[in-house]
């Protein structure tokens, strides 16, 4: 059959699709992760929506371990850790960059975010080697040269595993996954890309925790509910990982002081006292 129409313009407009990406999003109760963060608050620690989803991405590779490996050469690699990469805005909020939290698995939620306003607080005073060592390399390089210091780097840092700290060089710079939040910059969700450096099988992005309409009991109320978008590479998953992966997200969301014994414990012993 001849293609007519807008059919045979799109077809001349277009080539075949090539790109693996899976986009998908859920809307969860946010009352467990308020609850946690409210817990945390009052013992004088400061905890974020997009922290505590970390932590359940995290949660989730160590349930599905086929999704923490690296892509080489046809081949599946595990990692030997859980590592996460929270992106975050430096420069007055005008530029992104990121931490990588090691071994995210095995650090309790408080521990990620002081690692993290740490990290984040010296890239912002611009103290940090690396950041300011790539930044200023990449800022002086005519575009042909960037494209193909990138496409160098991430071949040295993802496919070859190279770790070279005189260079500001770092194996799998990326991590295992990606969190980012879109709920900072007041959106309730959003889709961010997967780059092709970035060599990770899921990126999620953290909405802002809003009132929406919820079936409860059979009567629609208004909830408290955590938006999370996320971009999945086909490559790495099918849909059977995902389920588990998703499965072990719910799990860890919806009762988070579960895996936070130290946080709930205080916290209960603090609600007690008042009681």
């Amino acid at each position: 059959m001849r293609l007519t129409g807008w059919r045979r313009i799109a077809a001349a407009m277009w080539r075949a699709p090539s790109d693996p990406q899976i986009y998908g999003a859920i809307d969860l109760d946010a009352g467990p992760v308020t609850r946690l963060i409210e817990d945390a608050k009052a013992q004088g620690v400061r905890l974020t929506p997009t922290v505590v989803v970390g932590r359940a991405v995290a949660h989730a590779l160590a349930a599905v371990p086929d999704l923490n490996v690296r892509l080489v050469g046809g081949q599946a690699i595990p990692r030997p850790t859980i590592d996460i990469f929270f992106i975050a805005a430096v420069g007055g909020g005008d530029d992104l960059s990121g931490v990588k939290i090691v071994d995210a698995h095995h650090k309790p939620a408080v521990a990620i975010c002081e690692e993290l306003t740490q990290r984040a607080r010296t890239m912002k005073a611009g103290r940090d080697p690396d950041f300011k060592r790539s930044k200023s390399l990449m800022e002086r390089l005519p575009m042909p040269l960037l494209r193909a210091s990138l496409h160098l780097t991430a071949f040295a840092a993802n496919t070859l595993d190279l770790d070279v700290p005189s260079l500001g060089l770092h194996r799998s710079p990326f991590g295992s996954a990606m969190v980012t939040s879109v709920g900072m910059f007041g959106l309730p969700g959003g889709f961010a890309p997967i780059g092709w450096m970035y060599s990770v099988p899921l990126l999620i992005a953290v909405g802002q925790i809003v009132d929406k309409p919820a079936v409860v009991d059979g009567q629609v109320v208004a909830r408290s509910t955590l938006t999370l978008s996320a971009t999945i590479d086909h490559r790495f998953v099918d849909g059977f990982h995902i389920s588990r992966a998703m499965k072990a997200m719910r799990e860890y969301l919806a009762n988070p002081s579960q895996f936070e014994p130290v946080l709930a414990s205080t916290a209960q012993t603090a609600r007690a006292a008042t009681t």
